[in-house]
C-alpha cells in the first residue's frame, strides 16, 4: 500500500500541465527520432539534453524519458516501411517486419510492433513500480562469468535463425564475431583486425553501420536484381477495420509478447546491456519456441512483436539500475545520469529517500509516455503507409540517403560510409548465396558483451574455465545453452547419416 500511495503522489507531479506538456513534446519527438535511421535514443537525449537544463530536474528528466520511451517505439517505423533499421534495438525487427510490408501487411506489422512496444512498456513499468529494491540486488548478483553465460544462451537460441542449414548459420555467427573483434584489445589495447593499420577501423566496426549496409543498401541491390529493373509499388492500405482485424490477429501472440516482455525487462536491468541484446534474445526465442519456425524470416508476427515488446520492456529496465545503484543500464541512460548529475541529483538506494518527489514522478510519467506512444504511432500509421506507395524511383533515392545519414551519424567518419556500402553488397551476396544475414548481425551485437565478460571471467579465475560451472546462476545457464547448442547438432548429423 506504500507503493501505491508512493505512485498516486508520482501522477500528481506527472499529471501538472508543464510535466504533461513535457510526455507529449517528448513522445512525440521521440518517434520520429526514432524512425530517423542512425539517429536513435541515443543521439536524441544527448542532443537536446543542454537544451532543458534551465527547467526543474523532474520535468527535465521527464522529458528526456519520454524521448527515450518515443524512440523504442520509432525504431521499429523504418524497420518496417524501408528495411533500415532506425536504431540497434529494431534490428531484430527488420527481420520480419520489412517482408510484412512487401506483401502489403505493413499496417498489420505497424500496429504489431505499436501493440507489443505498449505490452513490453506497461509490464516493465509494473515490475518497476513492484520490485525495483529487489531487482537491483538481483542484477547486481550477476558478474563477468554470469553475463558471459547469459550470451552463450542467447547465442545457443538464435542457432535456429538459420533454419535447418546448421554450418551455413554457424559460418554466419563466425563472420559476425570476427567483425566484432576489429578495433582495439580490450586488455592490452593493441590493435588487432585492422586490415594493414587502416586508421578507421581503430573504432571497430559499428554495428549500425553493419545493420543498415546489410539491410538498407542490400535491399536496395536486391530489389533492382529480383524486379528486373521494373518494382511495383506496394498495394498497402489502412482502415480502422483493418487496425482492429490485426489487433483480434495478435492475440495469438500474446504469450510471445509477454515472453518479451519479461525477458527484455530481465535483460535491460544488467548493468551495460541495454535494449538491443535483449530484443534479439527475444526474437530467437520466439523462433525456438514456435511450432513453425521456418515462417520466422518470411512474415510472421510474431517475429515483430516479440523484440517490439522486449526492447520497450529493456528500456524501463535498464532505467532501474541507474535508479537505484548508479549504474547506467544502457548507453541512452547513461546519457540521463549524466544529466541527473548536472540537476544535482545523486542516483543510488537514498533517491528514493532523499528525492521521493522526484523518483516517483519520473514513474508515473512513464506510464503517461507509454500509453502516449502507443496513441501517437497509432494515428501516424496512415502517414507511414504512404511511404510505400511512392514510386520506387523515388523511394530508393531517399532510402540511399537515409542509409549515408545513418551510416556517417555514429561516427561521423567517411570510413563507416565506404564500410557500409561493402556490407551492402556484402548482405546482397549473402541474400544470393542462401546465407542466413540475422546470425552475423546478432553476433556483431553480443561478440563485445560475450568477450568482455569471458576475458574478465578468466582473469578472475586465473585462466580456469571452471568459473563459468562454479557458481550456481552461471552453472545453471552455461548447462542449459550447451543443451540448446547440441539439439540442432545431434539433429544434424542425425539427418546426415540416415540420407
Amino acid at each position: 500500500m506504500e507503493t501505491l500511495g508512493h505512485l498516486m503522489d508520482g501522477f500528481g507531479v506527472a499529471l501538472s500541465w508543464f510535466n504533461f506538456l513535457m510526455v507529449i513534446v517528448g513522445v512525440t519527438l521521440g518517434l520520429f527520432i526514432g524512425a530517423m535511421p542512425g539517429l536513435g535514443s541515443v543521439n536524441g537525449v544527448a542532443i537536446l539534453l543542454p537544451m532543458i537544463v534551465q527547467v526543474p530536474a523532474t520535468s527535465g528528466i521527464i522529458f528526456l524519458g519520454a524521448i527515450y520511451y518515443g524512440a523504442m517505439y520509432g525504431g521499429a517505423i523504418s524497420s518496417i516501411m524501408l528495411g533500415i533499421p532506425g536504431a540497434s534495438t529494431a534490428v531484430a525487427t527488420t527481420f520480419d517486419g520489412r517482408p510484412m510490408a512487401r506483401k502489403g501487411l505493413a499496417d498489420q506489422a505497424l500496429v504489431a510492433a505499436a501493440s507489443a512496444s505498449f505490452v513490453g512498456g506497461t509490464i516493465s513499468v509494473v515490475l518497476f513500480t513492484m520490485f525495483a529494491p529487489p531487482l537491483a540486488a538481483v542484477a547486481l548478483k550477476f558478474g563477468p562469468p554470469e553475463e558471459f553465460a547469459l550470451m552463450l544462451l542467447a547465442f545457443a537460441t538464435f542457432i535456429g535463425l538459420g533454419g535447418d542449414d546448421i554450418p551455413k548459420t554457424f559460418f554466419s555467427i563466425a563472420i559476425g564475431l570476427v567483425l566484432s573483434a576489429v578495433g582495439l584489445d580490450i586488455v592490452s589495447g593493441e590493435p588487432r583486425l585492422t586490415f594493414f593499420d587502416i586508421s578507421g577501423f581503430l573504432h571497430g566496426v559499428n554495428f549500425l553501420v553493419l545493420a543498415i549496409g546489410i539491410y538498407g543498401i542490400g535491399e536496395i541491390l536486391w530489389t533492382l536484381e529480383t524486379s528486373g529493373g521494373k518494382v511495383e509499388m506496394s498495394q498497402a492500405t489502412v482502415s480502422v477495420k483493418r487496425i482492429l482485424a490485426s489487433l483480434k490477429k495478435l492475440i495469438g501472440s500474446i504469450w510471445t509478447m509477454l515472453m518479451g516482455s519479461f525477458l527484455g525487462f530481465f535483460v535491460g536491468i544488467l548493468p551495460a546491456a541495454g535494449a538491443t541484446p535483449g530484443s534479439l534474445m527475444a526474437y530467437g526465442l520466439a523462433k525456438s519456441l514456435d511450432k513453425n519456425p521456418e515462417t520466422f524470416g518470411e512474415g510472421n508476427i510474431k517475429g515483430v512483436a516479440a523484440p517490439e515488446a522486449a526492447n520497450n520492456a529493456a528500456s524501463t529496465g535498464s532505467m532501474l539500475p541507474m535508479l537505484t545503484l548508479g549504474i547506467p543500464g544502457s548507453p541512452t541512460t547513461a546519457i540521463l545520469l549524466g544529466g541527473m548529475v548536472i540537476w544535482g541529483l545523486e542516483p543510488g538506494p537514498r533517491l528514493f529517500e532523499t528525492e521521493p518527489q522526484f523518483v516517483w514522478g519520473l514513474i508515473a510519467s512513464l506510464y503517461i509516455a507509454n500509453f502516449f506512444s502507443l496513441v501517437v504511432n497509432i494515428a501516424f500509421i496512415p502517414a507511414f503507409i504512404s511511404v510505400l506507395k511512392t514510386p520506387f524511383t523515388i523511394l530508393a533515392p531517399i532510402i540511399f540517403i537515409l542509409c549515408v545519414v545513418g551510416g556517417y551519424a555514429p561516427t561521423q567518419d567517411m570510413h563507416d560510409v565506404w564500410l557500409m556500402f561493402l556490407f551492402g553488397v556484402v548482405g546482397y551476396l549473402m541474400r544470393k548465396l542462401d546465407y542466413p544475414m540475422a546470425p552475423a548481425v546478432l553476433a556483431i551485437v553480443l561478440g563485445p558483451l560475450a568477450e568482455t565478460s569471458m576475458r574478465q571471467s578468466l582473469l578472475m579465475s586465473s585462466g580456469s574455465p571452471a568459473i563459468f560451472f562454479n557458481r550456481p546462476i552461471a552453472a545453471a545457464i552455461t548447462v542449459i545453452a550447451i543443451i540448446l547448442l547440441a539439439l540442432p547438432l545431434i539433429k544434424f548429423f542425425k539427418n546426415k547419416r540416415t540420407s
